[in-house]
Parts: C-alpha cells; structure tokens; sequence
C-alpha cells in the first residue's frame, strides 16, 4: 500500500523557519543563530528539542442513519472499512473518483482492509452506493461554513493552542517555528497527472511508524498513551554513540598505550586487554546465552591456554596467536604482530602461571566497562566494535570502489569491503553444503555463456565483412546489431564471473551479521546514492523496514 512520510521534523534536519522568531532577530538585543559560529560541513544543528508530532484526530464512526448501500441493500460496515469507504464518498463529486486506475487501486486496497465477511459481499465497485456518505460531508461542511463568529473563534483558539504546544523546537538555544508538524491524516493518494499510484489507501501514521530524532541531551517526547516510538530510534542512538568515539578515540589510544608501562598491573592489563577490544574488534567476554555449556570466552576472561607468545614467526616480531572458542562457539583463530609493549606485557602477564589460569587476573568486564564509561558516556566494548567495523567498511568502500564499474562490479566491491569487516569481527561459518553444487551451476552458466559470446564474436566478423565487399545500407545496420548483442553478452558473462569470484572469496564469511548489526547503515545508503546502486541490492524489504531512518537521512555525502 502508499505509505506517507511522518511529519517533516522527523527527518535528518530541524524543519528551517521562513522567519526567525521575532525575539531572535537582528536589532531585538540578542544573537541570533545565523550570526552564530557556522558549524562544520554536514552538521546541522548540535541541539534539538520538540514535542513530537500532532497526530491526525481519530476516526470518528457515521451516525447511525448515514449508511452504506452495496447492491441497494444498507450494509454495516467495520469500523476500519467504513472509514476508508468515506475517503472515496468525500472524492465523489471529484474528477479523480471517474478514473479507472484511481477506482481499480482503492477497490483493491480497500478490500485488504475487510473482514472477511466483508470481502464476501463486497465484490464489485459499481454496486458501492456512498451517495448517502458523501452527502453528509458535504452537509458537514455548509454548518462549519456557517459557524458563528463566536464559533470560529472558538475553534481558532483550539488550534493556536496545538500550534503553541506542537509548532515550535529548540533548536541550538533557541525557539524556532516548524514548518510542518502534524502528521499528514489518512486518506487516498491523489498525484499529479495520471499516477499509477492514484486511488492507493495512505494508512494512518501511529507513533509506531515515527522515528523521533533529537539530540541525546533533550528530553525525549513522550509517544500518545497506549503507544511507543519506532524502534529505528535505538539503531540511530547506537550509531551515534559509535560516532561520538570518532572524537575521542585518539586521545583514549593514547592513554591506554600510556598505560601499558604503569605501576599498576591492574592498569597494564585492563591497557591491554582495551588494546585487542580496540584492533581486534575483540568481545570483552562473559557473554553466554543462557543455558550454553561450551567453553566460550571472550577478551576479559581469556586464558594462558588461549594465547601462545611468538617473538618471531614468518618474518614478523611480537606475534601472537590466538585460538580460543568466542560466541556461539565459533573458533577464533588469529596469528597477530603487535607492539613490543604489549608482547613484553603478556609475557609479564603468563609468568608462572598454569594454562588453565586467567591471562587478566586482576580483570573483568564489570572493571572494563566502569572504566570505558569513565573516557566517554555510553561507551563499551561493543561500541569499539561498532565504531571500528564502521570505520573500516567506509575506508574499504573508499578504496576499493570504482565509479566506472557496473552495478555487478561495484556489488563485489562492496561485498569485498563488508569481508573485511567481517573478518575483523571473526563472522565465520562453515562452508555451505549446496556450495559446491551451486558454484557447478554457476560455472555451467559461465561456460554457455562464453559459448554465446564466441558465437557472436564469429557472427560480428562474417556481418563486417559482408559490409566491406557490399558497403550495402542494410549490411551496415547488421553490424551495430551485432555489436550490440555482443556487448550485452559480454556484459552478461561479466556479471556472471563476479558472481563466481563473489561466492567463492564468501564461502566461509557470514556476511550479513556486520552489516545487520556493526555497520551503520548510512554508510551504505550513501554509497549506494553516491555510485548509483539501488538500494535493495544491499537491503532486502525487512531490512529497508528496519532502516527506514538511515535511508531517510543519510545523502550521498554522509560521513561516519
């Protein structure tokens, strides 16, 4: 069905006012915010605070003797069905409610919306009658003409009232006018022209469709009774926390790195332990579901056993190779050049000490993660491994994208930069069983393929050199024919090929875990904006749901 945006203030910015409220203009006595320090590229605001949206009224049912008539029979209607028959009797002396597609699209769409006993007798548009309907809107609307002075006032205090609590934000420190701030009511979809969209149902917004956008300092608007905001609004915080370390980051290195020469031995080990969170991606551990039996651990509860120590190997000084089960049981193994520091550490640390010991014995997660919220509010281990998964796929996309490439060639490029998040994040599966089968498949598609293109190769020589000895009109038309069929064939087998190289580099990567749960999703967007690749190739419909916000916001120049 047509879906409707939310209200404008629900968006990446704060809607502008055509006026900046009058204590706020020049000669009032204060700075005004276009006077203020300009902010860096791509931001915005840094402050903002509202009331939420005004919501559409509800339903309000027909009285009792306004009915509905299908084959000249009154019907009672639902209260959902009924609401939607009135969208169409209001549009009855209108040009849109003659059109075939504009009927075709709101029969359909209303019929969804039935009971099921509807949907039994009602089966045919031209036996609707909402001439009664119809008439008492419009009987409706001669009374609210034919309000009394009094009235009207009346009703314009109601609405200043609501423009009053709902029209204005602050923005930056400052109270400014929205442009928009009610949701748009249900109703049918109109277009310009002749849209193919005409006549489709716009469902009622609720708070569970809103994603509330504000800043993390403001106070949070409360959703209408008995309902809540959409959960987009927790993936957009968890973003933008992983954001905030973006600031910071360099100065908690420092730190840590600081910290690997301290008195403390606690200090040298939480340091550490901070270092393989940070370029690991590393969990901090003790993250068994419930009722898991297997030996999994995590950087904090990391054994001797788990590490062995390298002071060369394979050409490289200061390895450490790790082999341990992480969640759910998937073996993490990994040979690491790290600093001299740190190897000297964990050879402090494992001194006189049994395999089955804790590497960190004066460390746990509780510790790790009062001092993580002691360098920035809201961070953890997780936020390390959003913050670097992020970083490393828009880095990866930088490097390895192409602009000249196809969609299918900027795909792999793609897929490529999320594998290398992937493995950082040590997203692994086994193998699939129908791999070797599938890729059989792909390569005897590959195979005709390259068969089809010899055999245009050999089509295009006899029409080129037909052309040569006729120099005939229609000899040359030939030609551009078979050019062009063979330059789709061979665009064709490309294409096929990066499924083959795509596969095969993917057999043991799970992809899709980093891009569901580590990567912001505006990074994504914005690529996609920015070369040209549609969206669902990267988002399927449940994940366009879920990211609905991300899609909304970010543009082609969105940076992490």
């Amino acid at each position: 069905m047509y879906r409707t945006l939310a209200a404008s203030l629900l968006g990446r910015r704060a809607p502008r006012p055509r006026l900046p409220p009058a204590g706020l203009r020049r000669g009032s006595g204060g700075c005004s915010r276009w006077e203020e320090e300009k902010k860096e590229d791509g931001v915005k605001w840094t402050q903002l605070e509202h009331r939420g949206p005004y919501f559409a009224p509800l339903y309000e049912p027909l009285p009792d003797n306004v009915q509905f008539y299908y084959d000249g029979k009154p019907l009672k209607l639902s209260l959902a069905t009924e609401e939607i028959a009135t969208f169409y009797a209001k549009m009855l002396d209108h040009e849109y409610t003659t059109k075939e597609v504009f009927q075709n699209n709101f029969f359909n769409d209303w019929r969804k919306e039935m009971t099921s006993e509807e949907q039994e007798i009602i089966k045919d548009l031209d036996k609707c009658d909402f001439t009664k309907i119809h008439r008492y809107f419009v009987d409706k609307n001669e009374a609210r003409k034919a309000l009394s002075k009094e009235e009207k006032q009346k009703l314009k205090e109601e609405a200043d009232k609501i423009q009053e609590e709902y029209g204005y934000c602050i923005l930056d420190g400052h109270r400014e006018k929205i442009g928009n701030f009610k949701t748009e009511p249900p109703g049918l979809f109109r277009g310009r022209g002749d849209h193919p969209k005409m006549g489709m149902l716009k469902k009622r917004i609720m708070p569970e469709d809103v994603i509330i956008n504000c800043s993390k300092d403001s106070k949070i608007p409360k959703p209408p009774e008995g309902h809540k905001w959409k959960e987009g609004e927790k993936d957009w915080q968890k973003y933008e926390i992983a954001r905030r370390l973006k600031d910071v980051v360099h100065k908690i290195r420092a730190q840590y790195q600081a910290d690997w020469k301290s008195k403390e031995m606690k200090k040298r080990q939480r340091a550490v332990a901070l270092y393989f969170i940070d370029k690991l991606a590393l969990r901090a551990g003790n993250e068994k579901e419930e009722g898991e039996t297997a030996d999994t651990v995590g950087c904090c509860s990391l054994r001797v056993e788990h590490i062995k120590l390298h002071p060369n190997l394979d050409g490289q000084e200061y390895v450490v190779e790790f082999d341990f089960l992480g969640k759910d049981s998937i073996r993490y193994y990994n040979k690491v050049s790290v600093e001299k520091l740190v190897f000297k550490n964990l050879q402090l640390f494992t001194k006189n000490k049994d395999p089955e010991d804790d590497l960190f014995d004066r460390l746990n997660t509780s510790i790790l993660n009062r001092h993580l919220q002691s360098l920035m509010d809201g961070l953890s281990a997780k936020v390390f491994r959003t913050y670097n998964a992020s970083i490393t796929l828009q880095e990866q996309l930088k490097a390895l994208t192409n602009s000249e490439d196809n969609v299918a060639g900027k795909l792999l490029s793609y897929n490529r930069a999320n594998r290398a998040v992937a493995i950082l994040c040590n997203h692994q599966r086994s193998t699939p069983k129908t791999f070797e089968k599938s890729m059989q498949k792909l390569q005897t598609k590959i195979d005709a393929k390259k068969q089809q293109v010899e055999e245009a190769q050999q089509e295009l020589k006899k029409a080129e050199d037909e052309f040569k000895d006729t120099k005939d009109a229609k000899a040359e038309v030939n030609v551009e024919k078979k050019k062009k069929l063979l330059k789709r064939l061979e665009e064709q087998l490309a294409k096929l090929n990066v499924q083959a190289t795509d596969k095969e580099e993917n057999k043991q990567i799970a992809l899709g875990t980093s891009k569901l749960n580590y990567l912001d999703p505006r990074i994504s967007v914005a690529w996609c904006k920015k070369f040209g690749v549609p969206i669902e190739k990267i988002y399927n419909k449940t994940q366009r749901e879920k990211f609905a916000w991300a899609i909304d916001m970010a543009d082609e120049d969105f940076e992490f």
